[in-house]
């Protein structure tokens, strides 16, 4: 069995954590929030970028970054960001990942980048615009990496409605 962990360091927009955690209740990813955060987790913005998925969430919250990295200590930590000199698609990714997204507008703080520049991972994009939205690049990280682990329970295969096949 694999896991794979989410981060959102900071998040400040409530619709992208909604969409993110719609992204990891169906992946089966954990989901951990850093504060501070730019809303209140009862924003109905948050709830309804998440639709009916946040109750099958598997999520935990921490004050701070220290306090992430005191009760994950041992994990296979990645950083996505856009000063990455890593392709995403190019790493491996170990059991017990955890995939580190930063803050919409200011990304991750340099010095922890600095200090994990070999995990530093970047999605590829054309140099002069800023960056992807951040739950888009959580979708793209997180089926890079259930790809590479062969989507470990998770259906392949779709039923039509109304026709048998």
């Amino acid at each position: 069995m694999h896991n794979l962990n989410i981060v959102l360091v900071e998040p400040q927009i409530p619709q992208n954590t909604g969409n993110i955690s719609r992204t990891c209740a169906v992946t089966g990813a954990r989901l951990h929030l850093v504060r501070p955060f730019g809303f209140e987790i009862t924003d109905k913005h948050l709830k309804r970028a998440g639709l009916d998925y946040w109750d099958k969430l598997d999520i935990t919250y921490y004050d701070d970054l220290d306090d992430f990295f005191e009760k994950n200590k041992g994990g296979n930590f990645f950083y996505f960001t856009t000063k990455g000199r890593n392709v995403h698609s190019d790493t491996e990714y170990l059991d017990n990942s955890y995939l580190v997204f930063g803050r919409e507008d200011k990304g991750l703080p340099e010095e922890l980048l600095h200090n994990n520049s070999d995990n530093c991972v970047r999605i590829p994009m054309r140099n002069k615009l800023r960056s992807l939205n951040l739950s888009n690049s959580v979708a793209v990280a997180v089926y890079e990496v259930l790809r590479q682990w062969e989507y470990p329970d998770l259906s392949r295969e779709g039923r039509l409605t109304k026709y048998d096949w």
